[in-house]
């Protein structure tokens, strides 16, 4: 069976760097191509020289039909109006997108379901092993504690981040919510200034700190009189979620259409 070729869409961003250098050193797959936008200064540049792994005789491109025709998947990390131009092209192909961008509005999300009749999409706010496993703890914790519990969701990234909260944090409140069976749309708080009043009983709170160089912090708070439980997950080094983004486009060879998430990849 030949290498899967796997393209990687903003190349040249940190994410981007760490993708190709992950791709290149795990086998069962190969770098086929790197994108950036059309004013990008790095247009033309090698994409493994810019990752630090040296030359490997593909040039950054802007042509993105180009670099999805030569790969049998991508890897996306990049913002959400693009992440959709993406999977619409990844459909067209009949490819792999694997999708780690987060921020989507509730019409992205639906034109990238809509694209995963077409193509194999595989798409979660954080790509990490350790995350997925505490999104499911989070679920079953909420299940078994009832509401004299308050959940609060806690999250620290980068001062770059753009998006909040960030996409791990969301997902792990959605996972409270479908614990306790209630939507997060009517029940997640994500602001709270001046007078607020009591704490809402079955609020799911969310609370964002953004600063330095963080990779990325989450923890959820189950809160009670007497008593708190609390998971937690850190992230010190951006490679755990390239790693996991390679692992669920390997997965996807073969996989057929159809939207899926890391739990599917993980087979949580």
């Amino acid at each position: 069976m030949s290498d899967l070729r796997i393209a990687v869409m903003g190349a040249t961003g940190r994410m981007g760097r760490t993708l190709v250098a992950t791709i290149h050193g795990q086998d069962g797959c190969v770098v086929a191509g790197g994108t950036e936008h059309a004013n990008s200064d790095t247009l033309g540049l090698d994409v493994g020289e810019l990752a630090g792994i040296g030359a490997l005789g593909l040039a950054v491109s802007s042509d993105v039909a180009a670099v999805i025709a030569a790969s049998d998947a991508i890897v996306d990390f990049t913002s959400p109006e693009a992440s959709v131009g993406f999977a619409k092209q990844a459909a067209e192909a009949g490819i792999i997108h694997v999708i780690g961008t987060t921020g989507f509005d509730d019409r992205q999300e639906a034109e990238i379901a809509k694209s995963g009749e077409a193509a194999t999409i595989i798409k979660a706010g954080n790509m990490s092993l350790g995350v997925n496993l505490i999104v499911e703890l989070t679920r079953k914790i909420a299940e078994a504690l009832d509401e004299d519990f308050d959940i609060e969701v806690l999250e620290m990234h980068h001062r770059h981040k753009v998006d909040a909260p960030s996409g791990t944090a969301l997902m792990l409140g959605q996972a409270a919510a479908d614990g306790r069976g209630v939507t997060l749309k009517e029940r997640g708080v994500h602001a709270r200034e001046g007078i607020t009043g009591a704490r809402g009983r079955g609020d799911i709170g969310f609370a964002v700190m953004r600063g330095g160089s963080v990779v990325g912090e989450h923890s959820v708070v189950f809160a009670a009189d007497g008593e708190r439980v609390a998971i937690s997950h850190i992230a010190t080094d951006r490679a755990i979620f390239a790693r996991g983004a390679v692992k669920a486009a390997l997965w996807g060879a073969g996989r057929g259409p159809g939207l899926f998430a890391m739990k599917d990849v993980l087979g949580l």
